[in-house]
């Protein structure tokens, strides 16, 4: 139900289009990108693969997660950084980290962005980190604790970028 105050449509509004993309590199549970290509398929967002996978593409338990959604999602493999970043070339990456002082609210997000996450184990690397390809944004949680699983923190980071670029009623 939407609050009678609520400037958003339960619905993308017709002719919406975006230019966002999600990024996970070298994820390696295949249920979290079957559930990352689900979400990226409901939202229109393209979904690239980046570097070595824990898992073959085809396995059952990506399947099962991502169900019927994967013919409607756009996934792109890359198998390296670099040739990722190739592709992307003119594009601002914004990278999800518990190591980031941004929080993800405080994010500017536009048109032509990418939604760049890391592994479940070990998050983005920190040459990655480093290389100063867009700023670094956190989503907070308690303290103590590690992180959101990576399915969560890529839904929570699409739904508030989609938020900002929306045309409101």
């Amino acid at each position: 139900m939407i609050h009678k105050d609520s400037t958003f449509s339960p619905r993308f509004p017709q002719g919406f289009e975006h230019d966002l993309a999600v990024a996970l590199y070298e994820p390696e549970i295949p249920l979290n990108v079957g559930s990352v290509a689900r979400t990226c398929a409901c939202t229109g967002i393209a979904l690239h693969l980046v570097g070595a996978l824990g898992f073959r593409l085809d396995n059952r338990l990506a399947r099962r997660a991502g169900l019927d959604y994967w013919e409607h999602a756009d996934v792109a493999v890359h198998r390296t950084w670099p040739e990722f970043t190739q592709v992307m070339s003119g594009r601002r990456m914004w990278l999800f980290s518990t190591k980031g002082k941004k929080v993800i609210w405080d994010a500017s997000f536009r048109e032509g962005d990418v939604l760049v996450f890391g592994s479940e184990g070990a998050g983005l690397p920190e040459s990655i980190l480093d290389s100063a390809l867009g700023g670094i944004v956190v989503i907070p949680m308690k303290p103590g604790l590690r992180s959101l699983n990576l399915s969560n923190t890529v839904a929570v980071a699409v739904y508030e970028a989609l938020r900002q670029l929306t045309p409101r009623a």
